[in-house]
């Protein structure tokens, strides 16, 4: 069994309530990095942008940003700061459209894109000499790694020790039947905002594609827009093919490294269906903390941020461990 029975989470009252914590991060974290940016030409003739922070240490760790995040993301620039901190160094990955320069292809990043992740791990270990790799992913990047992970089993790179990611939709299904709730609008709303605009940008890319501004302008769910681009651009027959197939939650059972998924029962993003005490309960590799508060990549403690980091904290424990 490898459930995490007692959480060290205990986040003050203003941070009980799930959307606050969710929010909270991305306004008030104002933290810096100096990143190296370097660029990889991706086999297919695209390119992912990769961020270095480094500490010359001798292990680094992926990091994966949420869906629509990139390296500047808050949460991703303040795990570094920490890990740099902690003599790890870091390379933060952009998905592909999410470093600020439109991606060359009409496809583009989704959930299940593994094949991403495992050039980013060929390239880090072709062109640097770490003793030791790790991956975080946070969100839609939790969903990628766990996949990742799962899928390749016992032919993961020996050089990959462990594995965290945090609020992860294990089910993309039941994500998003919970994100298109009416409380959950705002969420909603903010997402494909984003995703309307960089798609609206491929359909003048790509003027004899499928896409067609009426139908894009259109969208008012995570299904609308799945159906609409993300499963025709990337091979899929439609939103349910695509959830079903890239879903993390099926592949948990075949993780063979230590693997810590961080998630919280009052995540605004996810169904019950994304927790999964099951998988955790019969796999010794994959650590399931389930805290009760927590939101959406918020576990936020108290209004003084820098000085109480738990999520972080965390994430360096677990990975210092392994």
């Amino acid at each position: 069994m490898a459930l995490v029975d007692q959480s060290s989470y205990n986040p003050k009252i203003y941070f009980k309530s799930k959307h606050f914590n969710t929010i909270y991060r991305t306004f008030f974290n104002n933290t810096s990095i100096n990143y190296q940016r370097k660029r990889l030409e991706t086999n297919d003739g695209d390119f992912l942008d990769l961020d270095f922070s480094l500490a010359n240490a001798s292990s680094i760790a992926i990091v994966i940003h949420g869906l629509e995040g990139s390296s500047d993301s808050a949460y991703v620039k303040s795990l570094n700061k920490v890990l740099n901190e902690n003599n790890i160094d870091v390379v933060a990955v952009n998905l592909r459209g999410c470093s600020g320069e439109p991606n060359r292809l009409l496809s583009s990043y989704h959930s299940g894109k593994t094949d991403d992740l495992l050039e980013v791990i060929s390239y880090i270990e072709e062109q640097y000499q770490y003793d030791h790799i790790h991956i975080i992913g946070f969100s839609l990047g939790g969903n990628m790694t766990l996949k990742f992970l799962g899928e390749n089993g016992f032919k993961v790179s020996s050089k990959i020790k462990s594995a965290v990611t945090v609020s992860v939709p294990c089910d993309l299904y039941g994500s998003s039947v919970n994100l298109a709730k009416v409380s959950n609008l705002v969420y909603m709303n903010r997402f494909l905002r984003s995703l309307k605009r960089k798609t609206l940008y491929k359909s003048k890319q790509f003027p004899n594609s499928f896409l067609k501004k009426e139908t894009i302008e259109n969208a008012k769910s995570f299904f609308d827009f799945d159906n609409l681009y993300t499963a025709p651009a990337h091979g899929f027959k439609d939103a349910f093919d695509y959830w079903k197939k890239n879903s993390s939650k099926q592949f948990i059972p075949n993780i063979k490294i230590p693997t810590l998924l961080i998630t919280s029962s009052d995540d605004p993003f996810l169904s019950e269906s994304c927790i999964p005490v099951h998988e955790a309960k019969n796999n010794s590799n994959f650590y399931l903390e389930l805290t009760k508060y927590g939101g959406h990549v918020g576990f936020n403690t108290n209004f003084l941020f820098l000085e109480e980091l738990w999520l972080e904290n965390r994430i360096v424990e677990f990975i210092k461990n392994n």
